[in-house]
C-alpha cells in the first residue's frame, strides 16, 4: 500500500490544473476518529492542523496550504488539532 503524499504549498498552476478550487469543501471541529479509504482522496487545506496515523504506520502531519493525497484502502486515525477546511476529490 502506497503512503500519505502531502505536498507544501503547490503552486497555483498546479491546483488550477487539477481544478482544485471547484472540488467540494469540508469542514471538521478539532476531533479524533478512526477513517477507512474505499478509494484515492486528494486534498487541499484552507484551515487546520491535523496529524493521521495510518494503521500499523507512522503519523503524518499537515495542514494549511497543503496538497494532501490519501491512497485508497487505508485506514487510519485522524486528530483534528486544529479546525479543519478542505477541498477534497475521492478517485
Amino acid at each position: 500500500m502506497s503512503e500519505i503524499k502531502v505536498e507544501h504549498s503547490p503552486s497555483e498552476e498546479q491546483l488550477a490544473k487539477q481544478g482544485v478550487r471547484g472540488w467540494p469543501i469540508w469542514e471538521k471541529e478539532p476531533s479524533e476518529f478512526p477513517w477507512h479509504y474505499d478509494e484515492k482522496e486528494t486534498c487541499l487545506l484552507l484551515e487546520g492542523d491535523v496529524v493521521v496515523t495510518p494503521k500499523g504506520g507512522q503519523p503524518v502531519r499537515f495542514g494549511k496550504g497543503d496538497l494532501v493525497t490519501f491512497p485508497a484502502g487505508m485506514s487510519c486515525t485522524w486528530k483534528v488539532n486544529k479546525a479543519v477546511r478542505k477541498h477534497y476529490r475521492f478517485g
